[in-house]
């Protein structure tokens, strides 16, 4: 029995003073009083990121390799992460396959961290591509269908433009246990709302990429913010969203409905000031990254940062935020063994000081970082 004794605990819902938490074969036993000496901080459910497209200087499209997963996790990790779906941005059916592979081997392994895939298209909307190359962007076909349906891959995810796949298309995908969201879309509201009503149960990068709200046509930013059933991914970097905007969202969405997410590039967790993206570069300004043309090229944000970032920016209470980064993503994936801590749990840990930094990470118990 692993014995990790704490001054303070926060078990998704409440806080506990100087506690001490048994672990045996990697999932919560007991939460009781501290005995002995506690260790200074914060311990808290571990962030899942359900949009990761890289770290630690790898990109998972660049390579679809283990050790590409290995130091992603690495990275992410210092910053939180116990959890995390390895993002394929748009790109051929090969890259796909061979990134299938690679999380399967993963998922088959007990990969630490890494629980299933996202694919962020190929099924996107042109004009609201953004960095994604339009040469790898099409309709759904056989070939794509296969690799969706496969079942050895974990949690899958992927995000399509609901006026680039119907909505039988998008049921045939649930059927697969394909959890579906939209994104990259210029859809007016009755196709985004047609796309929900066929089981889509997400959105991608809330205001990114997609069609945004009018007073005579919602769009996607209206129908994701008005619909009360949903998840939407945000980006809270100060970059991707305006503070005003954030709240809205914050405003508009029932508790529970909004899960923070990186979209995080290879920089994170390395100085690293430009990295190759297909055919071009991608270029770090602080912690913004843009491509040659000055479009917004996924983030170097960190899941530790953004849920900083809520608290300190955006005026949400430290409890939210947290479960911004845990619960609800665990929710949304429904994994019902994470994103708390309570015996029966997954023992992902994160131990944060005062400030909200990581001070150490645990995966099914087995220490990951040590600040």
């Amino acid at each position: 029995m692993q014995q990790l004794s704490v001054s303070r605990l926060f078990d998704g819902e409440n806080w506990f003073e100087n506690v001490s938490l048994a672990i045996k074969d990697g999932v919560v036993q007991s939460i009781t009083p501290a005995a002995g000496p506690v260790q200074p901080g914060m311990l808290v459910p571990g962030f899942i990121d359900v949009q990761v497209n890289g770290g630690g200087g790898a990109l998972f499209n660049t390579a679809p390799t283990r050790q590409t997963l290995r130091t992603m996790l690495q990275a992410h990790a210092r910053f939180g992460t116990t959890a995390m779906l390895p993002t394929v941005i748009t790109d051929s059916v090969t890259v796909m396959q061979q990134a299938a592979d690679v999380i399967a081997g993963a998922v088959a392994e007990g990969e630490p961290g890494i629980i299933g895939v996202h694919f962020e298209g190929p099924h996107l909307s042109v004009p609201k591509k953004g960095v994604h190359p339009q040469q790898h962007i099409r309709q759904l076909s056989a070939a794509e269908l296969a690799i969706y349906g496969r079942s050895d891959l974990g949690i899958k995810l992927v995000t399509v433009a609901p006026e680039t796949i119907s909505p039988v298309q998008i049921r045939q995908l649930v059927a697969l246990n394909v959890i579906v969201c939209l994104g990259h879309s210029n859809a007016d509201a009755a196709t985004v709302q047609a796309a929900l009503n066929a089981g889509a149960t997400g959105f991608t990068h809330l205001y990114n990429a997609m069609s945004p709200l009018t007073s005579r046509e919602p769009g996607m930013v209206g129908v994701a913010l008005a619909d009360p059933h949903s998840w939407c991914g945000v980006i809270f970097d100060g970059h991707h969203m305006h503070p005003l905007a954030a709240r809205v969202a914050l405003a508009a969405k029932p508790k529970g409905k909004l899960m923070i997410v990186t979209d995080a590039m290879s920089p994170v967790g390395t100085d690293a000031t430009e990295f190759d993206l297909f055919d071009g570069k991608v270029l770090r300004d602080g912690d913004k990254l843009t491509d040659a043309e000055g479009r917004l090229a996924g983030s170097v944000l960190d899941m530790a940062a953004a849920v900083r970032y809520a608290i300190d920016s955006l005026g949400v209470v430290p409890e939210e935020a947290l479960r911004m980064a845990s619960l609800y993503p665990a929710q949304f994936l429904a994994r019902h063994s994470a994103g708390r801590i309570v015996a029966g749990a997954q023992a992902d840990l994160v131990l944060l000081n005062n400030h909200w930094q990581v001070q150490a990470s645990w995966i099914n118990g087995r220490p990951l970082y040590n600040a």
